[in-house]
């Protein structure tokens, strides 16, 4: 888990998506993958044709393919080939069952992107919209020769990378303000105006809005699946989790001081680490009643801290809660619940894991979720890496 910490631009990545109304399932995939060893991500958004189950699993295949042809760094015009002498063809309109954009990007910024039928890839810089200069390329498929798409283009910070579904591009067609959907222009339009009002926000945040606009000018039907994802490459957002004592009381001041000096959002877990910091800054520990959250302890305060939490309990539940992604299933206020959205709109994430035993949690009678912590932060970090596309590093105090 451990890795060197980068001062230079990060790359954010965000998406969602939503079914065509009257669908359980979406017939759109979004795949993403951070290769930390090469410093690159791949990430692919697909389209199965039509709607449901059926284009879900075309799509799924589309999107698997295309991610393990480019992790294997094969060259684009043969996974483009090798996708389009697989995926079936409609006979009625001789087209592929599923569309494809594919991003090859590392920690740079330098990306390369193939399209094949989706809505133009755009890119937000300096808000201005502009869109990658394309050279056309021909594969073989098996419904005849196919048109692709090929760019490269070097993002710098602040700049935005955001690909969607036709779902977006064409909602809201019939309609009497947008008679062929909300169309390029609409969609371009919609962004810019966002991120002058809200310059910050996240990719997350911002792959949200345009799909959930999107469903607005369906009037809340979507008559498509509809899908986006972005990049968004800035400055690293930090966040320092710190739980347990160290391993030699006279080490107390130096977890304190840690924690004192960190720049960016700090999080305490346990009342053992909270009562040592406290005790070394000389800043009071000022604890709430009660807990929003059935099974979890309440939370305290602290001056220069934003969140402290109990220790083991909590740090299970924040496993379990990032492993599901049931975000909308805990109270909006609960410790679990802040953490989470600390943790979901940072990039970097440290932690500082003291390593005294704790003999309240020796006991054999206690329940075997609680592991020893050591164990749940290794847990976290590795969904937070593998899920959630985070820089995690990890320190044994």
């Amino acid at each position: 888990m451990k890795t060197k910490i980068k001062d230079t631009a990060f790359l954010e990545t965000g998406a969602f998506l939503l079914s065509k109304f009257g669908n359980e399932v979406c017939g759109d995939t979004i795949m993403t993958r951070r290769i930390k060893e090469e410093n690159r991500y791949v990430a692919v958004l697909s389209d199965g044709l039509g709607s449901g189950i059926r284009a879900n699993v075309l799509s799924s295949l589309t999107a698997s393919m295309a991610l393990n042809f480019t992790l294997r760094h094969e060259p684009v015009r043969r996974t483009a080939e090798t996708i389009m002498q697989t995926l079936p063809v409609d006979n009625r309109r001789n087209i592929s069952y599923s569309t494809f954009t594919i991003i090859d990007i590392d920690f740079s910024g330098e990306a390369v992107i193939v399209e094949y039928d989706n809505p133009r890839l755009m890119i937000i810089r300096d808000n201005e919209a502009y869109y990658p200069n394309r050279e056309p390329f021909f594969v073989q498929g098996t419904g005849g020769e196919k048109k692709l798409w090929q760019s490269a283009w070097v993002l710098k910070p602040d700049d935005r990378l955001i690909v969607v579904s036709d779902g977006v591009i064409q909602s809201g067609i019939g309609g009497q303000l947008t008679p062929f959907g909300w169309e390029e222009d609409g969609f371009k339009g919609y962004v810019l105006a966002l991120l002058e009002n809200q310059p910050d926000i996240s990719a997350r945040d911002l792959a949200k809005k345009i799909v959930l606009r999107s469903k607005a000018n369906d009037h809340l039907e979507p008559k498509d699946d509809i899908s986006a994802m972005v990049f968004y490459y800035r400055q690293p957002r930090r966040m320092l989790i710190c739980s347990g004592p160290p391993y030699d009381n006279g080490r107390d001041s130096q977890l304190a001081s840690s924690v004192s000096d960190f720049q960016g959002i700090k999080v305490i877990c346990g009342g053992t680490t909270a009562q040592i910091i406290s005790r070394e800054l000389n800043r009071p520990v000022s604890v709430t009643l009660s807990s929003p959250q059935p099974g979890v302890p309440p939370q305290a305060s602290m001056a220069g801290v934003d969140l402290i939490t109990e220790g083991i309990l909590t740090l299970g539940k924040l496993g379990e809660t990032l492993e599901s992604g049931a975000f909308d299933e805990i109270p909006a206020h609960s410790p679990v619940a802040l953490m989470s959205k600390y943790i979901l709109d940072s990039d970097i994430i440290e932690f500082i894991v003291g390593t005294r035993i704790n003999q309240a949690h020796q006991d054999p009678a206690l329940p075997v979720e609680l592991e020893i912590r050591r164990n749940i932060i290794k847990r976290i970090a590795r969904i937070l890496e593998e899920k959630y596309l985070k820089e995690v590093v990890i320190h044994y105090l």
